[in-house]
């Protein structure tokens, strides 16, 4: 009997443990979320049905993330030339306290400022909670929601794997791609890249 109780309490653990690090799927759900933002304010995934969402994890520290944001300005046009079009593109800062890239909520809303950046909201996930349930592992990595709250992109910002600024005008930028091909009512050519950049910072 001690025997069994074992066995099931131990599949109990598991199953959660897999919803909890389950990797987002394309052209399933996105697993829902509720989360806090830098603005002292919780956003829920739920609340956003009906509207395309950009989930961006960043980190202000990592080479690659200033490549796309220091150096060329790269990410911050894309995420203007969207937010125009009624997308909500919301940040992820998932770094671990004492970690590289962890920062407040001012902080976070300081650098979007000195960057002119200008995504919708940041969510700030210290505990990894939100990383782990996409299965995102790189600053930056993207994951795209359409209107219907089905994930149908996951991925690097574009095709070039480097830190390097003259890389980004020949690469093909996927984020660009998938948000258009979305707006046309077309399917995303590449729903699915390898990211590329510094890894999330988790604790331990």
């Amino acid at each position: 009997m001690l025997r069994k109780l074992t066995t099931l309490a131990t599949l109990a653990f598991a199953l959660v443990t897999t919803q909890v690090h389950a990797d987002a799927t394309i052209d399933k759900a996105a697993p829902d979320f509720s989360a806090k933002t830098a603005d002292g304010k919780t956003i829920d995934l739920a609340s956003l049905k009906g509207k395309t969402v950009v989930l961006e994890w960043t980190n202000h520290e990592c080479p690659f993330v200033k490549k796309h944001y220091d150096k060329s300005g790269n990410i911050p046009a894309l995420q203007k030339e969207f937010t125009a079009k009624g997308i909500t593109w919301l940040q992820v800062i998932s770094s671990a306290p004492g970690k590289q890239g962890n920062v407040d909520g001012a902080t976070a809303i300081k650098l979007n400022k000195d960057r002119n950046a200008a995504p919708t909201n940041t969510i700030l996930d210290p505990e990894g909670t939100l990383a782990k349930l996409y299965g995102a592992q790189t600053t930056p990595h993207f994951f795209i929601i359409n209107d219907k709250g089905v994930l149908v992109y996951k991925g690097g910002v574009d095709s070039v794997a480097s830190s390097k600024i003259e890389d980004i005008a020949g690469a093909t930028n996927y984020v660009r791609e998938s948000l258009n091909a979305i707006a046309a009512g077309q399917k995303v050519a590449s729903p699915s890249t390898k990211p590329y950049g510094c890894s999330i910072k988790f604790a331990g």
